[in-house]
């Protein structure tokens, strides 16, 4: 019997522009597997049972001209009500979790995977932190943020206002990582203690 062998479960803590995704690439390059959980719920949003669930509770104003659902749209929706934001995760957190429970036991299964990195923003919310060998929190200031998700075109500072409502405070999220990344210099900073902590935890 082909026993696996256990990786350690890497997961990354942070705000909304702080640069979660860019320390979990970082991750990836020196072997790590990372699971994006905001690329899995764009996922399933394709998927037609997950769509007509979404119909049915948000409207038919959650689709755009092709018959897709806007990601855009939803977000408005869910993020200017806490009872609808609630419906969403209902419906769409089990079936991230339940995939990303499937590709922890890929990786686990996958020889050359060092470790696996969970890039999701709601970590410690649905209660995945326990899961977890180590925590990671980008810090980052806020008006790096700001300018990041501009630049990406994604919401105002008055909207990543709103989203950081729905979610438990950075000061303790921070409080409980055992590693910190400040993120508020350059790429190759960033790098730099993405490779230490790495060598610390696989070395």
């Amino acid at each position: 019997m082909n026993k696996s062998k256990k990786k350690p479960i890497i997961g990354i803590l942070g705000g909304v522009g702080s640069g979660k995704s860019t320390v979990a690439a970082e991750f990836a390059k020196l072997g790590c597997e990372v699971i994006d959980a905001d690329k899995i719920a764009h996922e399933l949003l394709d998927k037609p049972l997950v769509k007509n669930k979404m119909v049915a509770s948000f409207g038919k104003v959650i689709l755009d001209s092709a018959g897709k659902i806007d990601h855009k749209k939803l977000a408005n929706i869910v993020f200017a009500d806490a009872d609808k934001l609630s419906a969403l995760n209902k419906i769409i957190h089990p079936l991230v979790l339940k995939r990303a429970e499937e590709l922890i036991k890929q990786g686990n299964r996958q020889n050359q995977v060092k470790a696996i990195v969970l890039d999701m923003p709601l970590l410690v919310e649905v209660g995945w932190a326990k899961r977890c060998d180590k925590l990671i929190f980008v810090e980052c200031k806020q008006q790096l943020r700001v300018e990041r998700i501009k630049k990406m075109g994604i919401f105002s500072k008055n909207q990543l206002k709103i989203r950081e409502n729905f979610q438990i405070s950075l000061d303790n999220k921070k409080s409980i990582a055992d590693n910190i990344i400040d993120n508020n210099s350059g790429f190759s900073a960033l790098a730099g203690q993405v490779t230490d902590i790495f060598s610390g935890i696989y070395g």
